[in-house]
């Protein structure tokens, strides 16, 4: 029993020391916005579609454009936040030579640094994840204009010369910003941003789907039926699973922070395991669970 004790507390400490681990989680403190992109590529490209093309009892054409709409939606999304996050990403890097030192000492909140305080985090973030807020409007746009291009095996990249401009610092350095910051650092900001983020996305969507003229008629509703009903039951579940996911996630910072208590990187780790959760929650539930149901139901709803 002791050794089977120590061979499980070995394999633990393995997968908090694991490189591959803290550079993810690093990637999700630096670039919420193109890690959730990422993430949703990969499932997408996996199994989203095997779970779709595998829904029983639903009319063939419904799971082919289900399908074509994950596929086209998944590369624009990825192709738009990469476009976005790059340049964003350089200048949060050297965000703070721009801040007053009035801006540093309040963002800090009684922190030794920047990076252990809620406020800054969420200051920063908002920025971070907001990438994904922007570009959901022009996403699902190219995405409902893909759908039937998809459908045609003519898979088209959408490149649109997309930057992202303004002051951060500005912002950052407003006192109404900063108390803003200060009364939600506790909140549940990631999973708030991101469920915006994919309502707006989808009604965007399907208002774009409604208008279309290469879509046909009889199909338009199955699949904006789909859309609705996979995206109202990802964030509604997305929110239940957060909550029940809160302890382990705590038991999980807290044996993590012990082992890598050394690290200088310890709190952008932290941070970034913030960012990730919901995101590999919604990731999660939005790409294998909720296409089997939508794809089903939106099915007999369109009948």
């Amino acid at each position: 029993m002791k050794v089977n004790s120590n061979n499980r507390d070995i394999s633990f400490k393995g997968i908090y020391n694991s490189s591959t681990l803290k550079k993810g989680l690093e990637f999700a403190a630096d670039n919420g916005a193109l890690f959730a992109a990422t993430t949703t590529l990969a499932l997408s490209l996996t199994a989203r579609p095997a779970v779709i093309l595998a829904t029983p009892k639903t009319d063939k054409e419904n799971k082919r454009l289900a399908f074509a709409k994950s596929l086209a939606s998944t590369f624009i999304g990825y192709l738009i936040m990469f476009a976005l996050s790059k340049p964003l990403s350089k200048k949060m890097k050297t965000i703070d030579k721009s801040l007053t030192k009035e801006t540093i000492e309040n963002l800090k909140d009684g922190k030794e640094t920047l990076e252990k305080s809620k406020v800054y985090s969420l200051a920063t973030q908002i920025f971070k994840l907001g990438l994904g807020l922007a570009a959901a409007i022009p996403k699902a746009i190219l995405t409902a204009a893909a759908v039937p291009v998809v459908m045609d095996n003519i898979y088209q990249e959408e490149k649109k010369g997309l930057s992202f401009k303004g002051s951060i610092s500005n912002i950052l350095n407003n006192k109404k910003y900063q108390e803003f910051a200060k009364k939600y650092k506790d909140s549940n900001f990631p999973m708030h941003i991101i469920a915006a983020t994919d309502a707006l996305t989808t009604g965007t969507f399907i208002y774009q789907t409604k208008k279309s003229k290469k879509i046909k008629e009889e199909r338009k509703n199955p699949l904006c039926y789909n859309a609705g009903i996979s995206t109202g039951l990802s964030i509604i579940s997305s929110y239940f699973v957060d909550k029940l996911a809160n302890k382990p996630t705590e038991s999980f910072i807290c044996k993590f922070k012990e082992i890598n208590k050394t690290d200088p990187k310890l709190d952008k780790y932290l941070e970034g395991i913030k960012i990730a959760k919901p995101i590999l929650i919604i990731g999660g539930i939005y790409y294998i669970i909720i296409p089997f149901i939508s794809t089903f139901l939106a099915d007999r709803a369109s009948k």
